[in-house]
């Protein structure tokens, strides 16, 4: 689904009213029932005690006066504050106050800083506060009470106890977020969720500020979704379901294990051979017909031992255990490339001279797809130009922050700073696809498309789970081979992702609300075939 900016979303709702014969209410009523439905999904099968809904005067607070009328007609008690009078509303937004103020719903107005101070204490013992003081059509920074509100709201949003909200959700857009990417001008509220309606904004993806989304949720709410692909301008992509529709991922019955490719991975050393297990579980779990991986020989039983479907194939070593250019001798690694379909390298290799110079002369003669990770990309560093993509060696690099820097020469703050930027010009100059791992996930194509990924939690935050995605790009690449390999790759960001959050569930450790922090690699790899099944069953019901 393509991303749009704040004048491509008005006109977007717009046509939605003159072509398609949607009423602009009907979309606000729409809206404010799909805020509704977040909130108590999020306390089912209770409902939360207290909910506080802070609306301001123009569109974005008229569907916060929807979603209060929702939440009280589910028997919660709204408590709605108005920063504004109520004869400053217009349109859409007058008519939803006038319909709260009918039901009997409590309004409280906020005309200045006082007025805020008098009620902070009620709405910060609140189980749930919503946020609709502003919305993508900002112009300027948030000011006075408004201002005010912000940054008290975001003193609880990292901090959820027993006397502070648990739930602090954004209408559309956090207030004080730019749609379009800009950097904020003021403060931005910190949301939990986010529930943004028809297609994600520029700046809830990619902008300095997107973490205050929280978890983005992208509802529909009677736009037709080609309507948003007309539309939209730009060349940035959000991961969802729908993206990988045209991928072959059902499988035909009379395939066999040929069908599906043969991944090489290069990984492991002493004292890292769970790198070269975890990367060659991923790519059995993503789907490949048949994996290799090849370690150095010091490790090379350990590394069989950890999964009985994948082969493995020795390496000479270095003195300290890691794959040497020994093992490049007689022909032997030639004969270990013969019949495979895609290389990665990197997890678990180190950084050892040998090593490196091994990996740099691999990569180098390659003639068939490489994706490069870790201390693959560690050999590159300040070398990017010899990674440049070729016909008959597609290459994809897959770095976080850190690993960027190295290869460009520059710092972990810089590539920060400009994240789609440094990932398309990255893309463009080596003529690679390029996955810039981190919050929202960037995977851009040497073409100029970029696909983002908002799937994943913070239990993505631990050793390992940079294996398992390795093997799972390698594994779909395998599968799906090159020929749209941005949009392949992305599928595996969005699935591993999608895994590390069902993960704890599946794995019966925790419930839905469980705490993402004790999360393990391998979990991630063995929640795989769920998600894929999950994705194929969205898809069919979409028909």
């Amino acid at each position: 689904m393509k991303a749009l900016t704040a004048a491509e979303m008005r006109e977007v709702d717009r046509l939605t009213s003159e072509r398609f014969g949607v009423p602009s209410l009907q979309l606000m009523e729409a809206a404010g029932e799909q805020v509704a439905e977040a909130v108590l999904r999020e306390f089912a099968p209770g409902l939360p005690a207290r909910v506080c809904v802070l609306c301001g005067k123009g569109n974005n607070g008229g569907d916060g006066l929807v979603a209060a009328r929702q939440l009280k007609g589910a028997r919660c008690d709204p408590r709605v504050y108005l920063f504004g009078r109520a004869e400053e509303l217009r349109g859409d937004a007058a008519e939803n106050l006038r319909r709260w103020q009918e039901t009997g719903g409590a309004l409280t107005v906020v005309g200045d800083s006082a007025a805020w101070e008098a009620v902070w204490a009620e709405v910060a013992g609140a189980d749930v506060i919503v946020d609709a003081l502003l919305g993508t059509g900002l112009r300027g920074a948030a000011e006075g009470p408004m201002a005010q509100a912000i940054e008290d709201v975001n003193r609880l949003s990292g901090n959820a106890t027993a006397a502070t909200p648990r739930l602090i959700v954004a209408v559309d857009t956090p207030s004080g977020l730019p749609a379009d990417g800009a950097a904020a001008g003021g403060p931005v509220l910190r949301a939990h969720r986010t529930v943004t309606f028809t297609a994600p904004k520029i700046g809830q993806l990619v902008s300095r500020d997107a973490g205050a989304c929280g978890a983005l949720q992208v509802s529909a709410i009677g736009t037709p979704a080609a309507l948003v692909e007309q539309t939209g301008q730009g060349r940035i992509r959000w991961c969802e379901a729908q993206e990988f529709a045209e991928l072959p991922l059902v499988r035909a019955a009379e395939a066999h294990k040929g069908s599906y490719g043969h991944v090489l991975l290069v990984c492991g050393s002493q004292g890292k051979s769970g790198a070269a297990v975890l990367a060659g579980r991923g790519a059995l779990r993503a789907g490949a017909g048949l994996v290799t991986v090849a370690t150095p020989e010091v490790v090379q039983g350990v590394v069989a031992a950890g999964q009985p479907e994948y082969m493995t194939e020795g390496l000479r070593a270095t003195e300290t255990g890691m794959a040497s250019l020994a093992s490049l001798e007689y022909g032997r690694f030639a004969q270990i490339l013969e019949g495979k379909s895609v290389l990665a390298l990197g997890p678990g290799l180190g950084t050892h001279p040998e090593t490196q110079e091994l990996i740099r002369v691999v990569v180098r003669d390659a003639q068939l797809p490489v994706i490069l990770d870790a201390d693959a990309l560690n050999a590159f560093a300040g070398r990017g130009e010899e990674l440049r993509g070729r016909a008959g060696r597609p290459v994809a690099l897959t770095p976080h922050p850190g690993e960027m820097a190295r290869l460009l020469g520059s710092t972990s703050a810089a590539v920060q700073g400009e994240r789609l930027q440094t990932a398309q010009e990255a893309a463009r100059r080596w003529n690679a696809c390029v996955v810039l791992k981190g919050f929202h996930t960037l995977i851009a194509g040497p073409e100029g498309s970029v696909f983002v990924s908002t799937s994943g939690n913070a239990g993505l935050a631990k050793g390992g789970t940079g294996d398992v995605l390795t093997g799972m790009l390698a594994g779909l690449t395998a599968q799906f081979g090159t020929a749209e390999w941005a949009r392949v790759l992305a599928l595996g960001v969005y699935l591993h992702g999608l895994a590390a959050e069902r993960a704890p569930i599946l794995s019966g450790r925790a419930t839905a609300e469980g705490d993402a922090s004790g999360l393990l690699a391998g979990e991630v790899a063995e929640a795989l075939p769920a998600v894929r099944l999950g994705l194929l069953r969205e898809l069919q019901q979409r028909g």
